[in-house]
């Protein structure tokens, strides 16, 4: 049986590591990006094959997945003309691994069944860390039969992979991961600072909290590298306030609120408009000690 060939739209901090785990696999690999001369760069480390156009990319592709930055960009590499409902052929079956809307999953879903296309979102968990190492958390929204398909090229790149539900319910599942990131990235910040301005040894005092109640993935993987002050972005302080306002925006369209996620995404608006949102999220411990 021949393999099957795949296509990967956004090859950046995480999606190029991705993209890598799937030619380690076996399969045959064409990536597009916005700027072909950074995927061509990375193309010789990944074993990808670079292309100039979605179209390129995904004209012969059994498999499309899709990791870029905002939901309009998803909007548009599916949606524009020479985009991927538009290129792709029937029975292909694409998927976003963008955290996203919910709202904007279903609508193409919607569009890819016009076409013929099988649309599953499906947000990762785990950072650029989980991208490399291939042990990220992926939760799927779509049809059964899509998930099934495209669970060879899941367990390739993470370790946990779990259909949620319909269209949709990969991004609200992820929407509840973020919520969750938000507390615990603020409070293992506000713990920190905490523990300088009280004279304690942050690293000390991380050791005795880390083992107890308080232990996290927040706490075991990203507060030691915002004491090292390794801020290098696995992931994006201007992705994750694009995370919250999204999550934001989801629960006012149903009359809910969501208090700690609406605080949390305020400071780390101000260390954006301070200049940080660039940074990786465990930066939010230089705005703290500069600022609060």
């Amino acid at each position: 049986m021949e393999k099957q060939k795949v296509a990967w739209i956004g090859a950046g901090v995480m999606g190029a590591s991705q993209a890598g785990h799937l030619v380690k696999a076996g399969w045959e690999v064409k990536a597009y990006g916005r700027h072909y001369e950074k995927v061509a760069a990375k193309a010789p480390e990944f074993g990808f094959i670079p292309c100039r156009t979605i179209a390129e990319a995904v004209a012969d592709a059994d498999f499309v997945f899709v990791m870029v930055g905002y939901p309009a960009d998803v909007e548009e590499v599916f949606c524009s003309k020479g985009g991927i409902l538009d290129s792709a052929r029937p029975g292909a079956v694409a998927v976003d691994m963008t955290t996203s809307s919910p709202t904007l999953a279903q609508k193409l879903y919607a569009l890819g069944k016009e076409k013929g296309i099988a649309v599953l979102d499906a947000p990762v968990s785990g950072g650029d860390k989980g991208a490399r190492e291939a042990t990220l958390s992926i939760m799927v929204g779509g049809d059964e039969d899509a998930f099934e398909k495209a669970l060879p090229f899941f367990s390739a790149m993470g370790k946990s992979v779990l259909l949620m539900g319909p269209a949709g319910f990969g991004q609200h599942t992820k929407a509840a991961n973020q919520i969750a990131v938000a507390g615990a990235t603020a409070a293992y910040t506000e713990a920190i600072h905490y523990a300088e301005k009280a004279g304690l040894d942050p690293e000390k005092m991380l050791a005795a909290i880390g083992g107890g109640a308080a232990g996290s993935w927040q706490i075991a993987n990203m507060a030691p590298r915002a004491l090292a002050g390794d801020f290098a972005p696995g992931f994006f302080v201007k992705h994750f306030i694009k995370d919250m306002k999204i999550i934001c925006e989801e629960a006012s369209a149903r009359g809910e609120s969501l208090p700690m996620v609406e605080s949390v995404l305020k400071v780390y608006e101000e260390f954006a408009a301070a200049g940080g949102e660039n940074e990786g999220t465990q930066a939010l411990i230089d705005f703290y000690r500069k600022n609060k």
